[in-house]
């Protein structure tokens, strides 16, 4: 069975709850990618931010990227999976949660993020449907 560690995307790069929103944004942009890891000054997450947060939590408010901390956008605990999950389990979590990208904890580490498309990959073509279809309805 494929597990979580085969699938993700390994060594995720953080954004530091300290940092600001516009740093995020920029280190998405040279990634290319649309989320990041929060991690405090512990190293441990805190949670994700994703370009959306950034849109609807900051700047359709109103407020300044450059003033807004990244740690302000976390919101509780972050959903996780552990890297030997399988992909139903990670399945089974992204519906629950409503949520495309997970980061892949091994022990109390951040080891990686595995995205919708990476779990997409690993399934058979009607589970692919499936969860699509669970993350894609409100």
């Amino acid at each position: 069975m494929t597990k979580a560690r085969d699938i993700m995307t390994p060594d995720p790069t953080c954004v530091q709850s300290t940092e600001t929103v516009l740093d995020a944004a920029r280190r998405m942009a040279e990634l290319a990618v649309g989320a990041l890891p929060i991690c405090g000054e512990d190293n441990r997450l805190k949670g994700m931010l994703t370009d959306r947060d950034i849109v609807i939590k900051v700047l359709a408010e109103g407020k300044d990227p450059r003033a807004v901390r990244a740690g302000e956008l976390s919101q509780g605990e972050a959903v996780t999976i552990g890297a030997d999950d399988d992909a139903q389990e990670i399945m089974r979590t992204m519906t629950e949660h409503k949520v495309r990208r997970l980061p892949v904890i091994d022990g109390h580490d951040l080891v990686g993020i595995v995205a919708q498309a990476d779990v997409a990959r690993a399934l058979d073509d009607p589970e692919v449907g499936d969860l699509l279809q669970a993350l894609s309805v409100d």
